[in-house]
């Protein structure tokens, strides 16, 4: 069953108490952040916002970053640059959603399906992977 967009909002609102109130350092919440922005994103989003998340998604699935590490590299990048490229939005945005992530288990097992999800969005946007690569090394040196 297709679930429509306000069960995917009220979805991933349950998700951000979730990960807010997450005890791990590593502060998973960034990851969810930026998996639904990358996923949710259209012609109407903004450049920063799609720049972000897939920035985001790169640090943390092909760098190591914390998600807290992500989100001082994204404040970094904010005081560095005011124009952000546009990215191809893929038809499909990947086959996880945050429906998924919210239907496993607390702990250990959402942890990973939130990490799941991350993946799936990242494959999606294939064909941007050597654009994102190339705004961090020139904007993060990483």
């Amino acid at each position: 069953m297709t679930q429509s967009p306000s069960d995917n909002r009220e979805a991933y609102h349950e998700l951000l108490y979730y990960t807010l109130a997450h005890p791990d350092p590593k502060f998973i919440h960034q990851y969810a952040v930026d998996a639904y922005a990358a996923q949710h994103a259209d012609e109407k989003s903004k450049r920063i916002g799609v720049a972000f998340a897939l920035i985001g998604l790169y640090l943390a699935l092909k760098k190591g970053y914390s998600g807290r590490e992500v989100q001082l590299a994204h404040m970094e990048l904010g005081k560095k640059r005011k124009m952000w490229p546009a990215f191809d939005l893929p038809k499909s945005r990947g086959t996880v959603t945050v429906a998924d992530v919210m239907s496993a288990a607390p702990g250990a097992e959402r942890d990973a399906a939130i990490r799941n999800w991350c993946a799936s969005v990242w494959k999606a946007y294939g064909d941007s992977h050597d654009q994102v690569a190339a705004l961090v090394r020139g904007e993060l040196g990483v």
